[in-house]
């Protein structure tokens, strides 16, 4: 499958799709005989203005290779190929990845090209498409059990990413999105960090959903920077994320007893973080990205 630069109407602009309603999800999952699972995070979006909401927050370009997890029955799919990005798909369930290249076809025949299916599970290494582009961008309706781990797996393992917009439990919006001193704020928010700046974008209701979520959902949106600069490629990112999960381990502990197990006691931890410039009274939620650093570089861990 190559990729395809550019859109496919005549003017230089890719031709409107009609997107997934609520009859079509409805049809759709009675033609594949399934229900909405929970332990999938399930719920398809059925509103078009929803979806073209979501793709111009998310601000992709035509041509632009575009990684989708979760794509479900495809309504954030049609959405993305109608402003003529190419699309890599991700989909644990087998039937809706074999289900979603027929979709295309039906809606949008002229996009069906521009689309390619993957099924298998986000957290484990991907293979993508070697005809196709790296994907520069994530837009994603995310499972909410799963939505920290498989967005920081996707960073870690996707360099090529510039950005992107993805839904999320709104809790998780706030915790992921929070700065120093937030009483949401912890080590998603920290790790989050290392690889982008991070920012809510809007609300989304639970009326938009079939079925619809017993909780609220927003967009993030997060735009990709380089690590931390650290001297000799030290400390690694491993190194800063453990101190992270210590720091923030049991909330209420100062860093001075929340580090000692890590660092080999109090006098140890009250010695390393003398180091690094953070005060040992401090606690974990009042320190920024720099702080961690710099602690797990005074460590050597």
């Amino acid at each position: 499958m190559a990729n395809v630069a550019g859109a496919d109407g005549e003017n230089g602009s890719a031709p409107p799709i009609r997107l997934l309603g609520s009859s079509d999800i409805r049809a759709l999952l009675a033609q594949l005989g399934k229900r909405p699972t929970k332990t999938l995070g399930q719920n398809f979006v059925h509103d078009p203005n929803t979806i073209r909401r979501v793709v111009s927050a998310a601000d992709v370009r035509a041509g632009e290779c575009v990684l989708e997890v979760g794509p479900g029955l495809g309504s954030l799919t049609l959405g993305l190929l109608e402003v003529g990005a190419v699309v890599v798909a991700v989909e644990i369930d087998s039937a809706l990845a074999a289900e979603l290249p027929a979709t295309v076809a039906r809606h949008a025949p002229h996009a069906a090209a521009r689309l390619a299916v993957i099924n298998a599970d986000a957290m484990q290494p991907l293979v993508l498409p070697t005809a196709m582009a790296q994907p520069s961008r994530l837009v994603a309706n995310l499972p909410y059990n799963v939505a920290v781990p498989v967005l920081l797996k996707l960073l870690e393992a996707l360099p090529s990413l510039q950005g992107g917009l993805v839904m999320v439990q709104a809790e998780v919006a706030q915790r992921i999105a929070a700065g120093p001193g937030s009483r949401v704020y912890g080590s998603p928010s920290v790790k989050l960090a290392w690889y982008a700046a991070v920012s809510r974008a809007g609300s989304v209701p639970r009326s938009v959903f079939w079925p619809a979520p017993n909780v609220d959902s927003e967009l993030v949106r997060f735009v990709c920077r380089p690590a931390p600069e650290l001297e000799s490629g030290f400390p690694t990112r491993t190194e800063v994320f453990t101190v992270v999960d210590a720091a923030f381990a049991q909330r209420r502990k100062m860093l001075r007893a929340a580090l000692a197990p890590l660092l080999g006691g109090p006098i140890r931890a009250a010695t390393v973080l003398d180091a690094a410039h953070v005060n040992p009274t401090a606690r974990g939620e009042t320190l920024a990205l720099a702080d961690f650093v710099r602690i797990a570089a005074a460590a050597r861990l």
